[in-house]
C-alpha cells in the first residue's frame, strides 16, 4: 500500500508509544506484517532488537548517529528499537518514535516483549 502518514502503535508493557513509519518500500513491508508481537532483546545499553522470519527491503545507508525512538532495520531482517543514541552502522531508516519520554524505562535493562501495531480503527 501506498500510505501517508503511517502512524503505528508501540505497546511495551503499560506504556503506549505513537511512531511514524516511513513511506518507503521497507515501511510498508513492515506496516503490512502488523499486528506483529516480538521478544526484544537487549544490546548495548541503548537498544533492543530482533531478527525477523523473513526479510524486508532493504536500502541502507551510514549512520553517523542515532537517536532514541528510532526504528531500524539492521541487515534485512533485524528490527531494532534505540532507546538511547548510538552510531557507526548502517541501518535503512523503518520510523521514528513521535515521543521518546518514558521509553528507557519501558524497556527497561533486559530483554522485553515489544507489540507493533496499528491504531485501533485503521485497516
Amino acid at each position: 500500500p501506498n500510505i501517508k502518514n503511517m502512524t503505528i502503535e508501540i505497546l511495551i508493557g503499560n506504556k503506549t508509544f505513537q511512531a511514524d513509519i516511513e513511506d518507503s518500500e521497507t515501511g510498508r513491508a513492515f506496516y503490512s506484517l502488523l499486528p506483529m508481537k516480538l521478544s526484544m532483546s537487549e544490546l548495548n545499553g541503548n537498544e533492543k532488537y530482533h531478527y525477523l522470519s523473513s526479510s524486508l527491503p532493504t536500502k541502507a545507508q551510514y549512520y553517523g548517529s542515532i537517536s532514541a525512538g528510532d526504528l531500524m532495520l539492521f541487515g534485512s531482517s533485524c528490527v531494532v528499537l534505540f532507546y538511547g543514541s548510538a552510531g557507526g552502522y548502517s541501518y535503512t531508516r523503518i520510523g521514528k518514535l513521535k515521543s521518546t519520554s518514558g521509553l528507557s524505562t519501558a524497556v527497561g535493562s533486559s530483554n522485553v516483549t515489544v507489540e507493533f501495531r496499528r491504531p485501533e480503527g485503521v485497516e
